[in-house]
């Protein structure tokens, strides 16, 4: 698939869970699950229960593999910037860090999950945070004007790696930081699960390998990059989905086998931070 392909096949998979309401990270028909599982995925990979109960009903759609606001040390008065928002989970979490003086960003590619943000934005009553239109690989956001850029297993979605990493270091003031979770891998995958659609969209055939992903980040000119935790990727969820039953049985693996391949993806959460401009 090109790269304008599989961000149409993203786009249109998310439009479909921003509408039917909740998902975990696997394939866009498990947005049919209930509010007690997503839930349930939040504090397994980090939420507290106080986060999942301070944000608006509808914003935390069960999408991500970490919790990065927990490790990005947010200060009041600070502007962060989230790429792939979503329905404003993050964003939302952020908002409270920073305070009424600081900004929240949110970016995220697809206008339903816009519309649902910045629905949930109001319904919350927040007004330090905004939600703009655009690609993590374009951001619609000026030159160094950001303190801190998080994501939340969105970057490995992207089939330009290099150029999000890019594109957060243009972004961010000198000295910012960078705090992402996400997920990669310790080995490659199949073939099988690599080509397939579901798995791309359900955060796992688009990832790297963790040391390529982190030299990505390196190039953009990130210093002190560190992975602060690494986990298996809490796949016991994903095994009890049906759309996950599903592209088992779609790929023809045994469900031992589907095993194997679940012990080589990993959720990280990494930090780097912006060097100040020499002298």
């Amino acid at each position: 698939m090109s790269e304008r392909e599989i961000k149409e096949i993203v786009k249109e998979g998310y439009a479909k869970i921003a509408l039917q309401g909740g998902s975990c990270c696997g394939p866009v028909s498990s947005c049919c699950i209930g509010a007690d599982f997503t839930q349930e995925i939040s504090k397994k990979i980090g939420y507290s229960d106080e986060e999942i109960k301070a944000v608006p009903e509808g914003a935390n759609l069960g999408l991500g593999c970490g919790n990065p606001v927990a490790l990005a040390s947010l200060k009041e008065g600070e502007t962060v910037l989230d790429l792939g928002s979503g329905a404003g989970f993050d964003c939302f979490l952020a908002a409270q860090k920073v305070g009424e003086k600081g900004r929240v960003i949110g970016v995220d590619m697809t206008p339903e999950m816009i519309k649902k943000a910045r629905e949930n934005a109001i319904k919350g009553g927040y007004k330090n945070v905004e939600f703009r239109l655009g690609e993590i690989e374009n951001l619609p956001v000026p030159d160094h004007s950001v303190n801190v850029v998080i994501s939340n297993c969105v970057i490995n979605l992207s089939p330009d790696k290099a150029k999000v990493f890019q594109e957060a270091f243009r972004v961010l003031k000198p000295g910012g930081r960078l705090m992402i979770s996400d997920i990669v891998l310790r080995r490659e995958l199949p073939p099988l699960i690599k080509e397939s659609i579901d798995a791309y969209i359900g955060c796992i055939s688009g990832a790297l390998i963790k040391d390529e992903y982190l030299k990505k980040i390196e190039a953009a000119g990130f210093e002190d990059v560190q992975v602060i935790e690494e986990t298996l990727f809490p796949i016991e969820f994903l095994a009890n989905d049906p759309t996950i039953s599903k592209m088992i049985e779609n790929l023809g693996e045994p469900r031992d086998k589907i095993k194997e391949i679940s012990s080589s993806v990993v959720s990280i959460k990494v930090k780097g931070k912006k060097p100040y401009e020499k002298c």
